[in-house]
């Protein structure tokens, strides 16, 4: 009986750690499947993007919030290509139709570095078919 006890934390260890790797070779799966996704003509990195500079970056939208600045409404979008995350923001704007968690899109705008985020202000952009469409 003894034998049995000691081998269920055992099991129970080894089932978890299972779980886990599983659980981050998916994660990694999808973060590649983002990248190639993303890797388009004309489309730069955000994890290469540089400060003052135009670019057309391509990704999937992981949050949408509402952030009021200087008593102007604001949407912030966070931005997700597979290498790193970016924020788009439209002043004056309290919703986008489309632009909504999950879905993939293409901006296009002049890169600002705000708190080590690469940033995009009211930005040209383009909802994709993407993520399996």
């Amino acid at each position: 009986m003894s034998h049995s006890t000691a081998s269920t934390p055992s099991t129970a260890g080894r089932l978890r750690q299972l779980a886990s790797r599983l659980s981050r070779t998916q994660d990694e799966a999808e973060v590649e499947e983002l990248r190639v996704e993303s890797d388009r003509p004309g489309v730069t990195a955000i994890a290469q993007l540089q400060n003052r500079r135009h670019a057309n970056v391509c990704g999937v939208v992981r949050s949408v919030t509402l952030r009021p600045r200087e008593n102007v409404p604001a949407l912030a979008v966070e931005l997700y290509d597979g290498t790193e995350l970016m924020t788009l923001v439209w002043l004056g704007r309290r919703r986008i139709r489309g632009i909504e968690p999950g879905v993939f899109l293409t901006a296009r705008g002049c890169v600002c570095m705000r708190r080590g985020t690469p940033t995009m202000f009211n930005p040209y952009y383009e909802l994709m078919p993407g993520r399996g469409h």
